[in-house]
């Protein structure tokens, strides 16, 4: 039992770092497909993941841009969740 509580404390840290390296591979890869679809021009997008939930948070021009961003991000490998909070302005206010 005492060895088994070792290994757990010592592949704790990696197991860490693994998840967050999966985050920011996810993290990465949402940011590249928002800011080359021509419906979300996400550039200006937040995006924050955290254990494969993603939320995205910003202004779109467009309800078609904000419904688009969500099912870009959601067919990303790893992504769990999608959290949707882009505001719609015309303006881009």
């Amino acid at each position: 039992m005492h060895r088994r509580t070792v290994f757990l404390m010592l592949a704790g840290p990696a197991l860490l770092l693994a998840d967050q390296k999966k985050d920011d591979d996810i993290y990465d890869k949402v940011r590249l497909k928002l800011a080359g679809d021509p419906d979300v021009k996400g550039g200006g997008l937040e995006v924050i993941v955290k254990d494969g939930a993603v939320t995205i948070k910003g202004i779109v021009r467009t309800e078609k841009g904000k419904a688009k961003a969500e099912k870009l991000a959601m067919k990303i490998k790893g992504v769990t969740k999608v959290t949707n909070e882009i505001r719609v302005s015309p303006t881009g206010n």
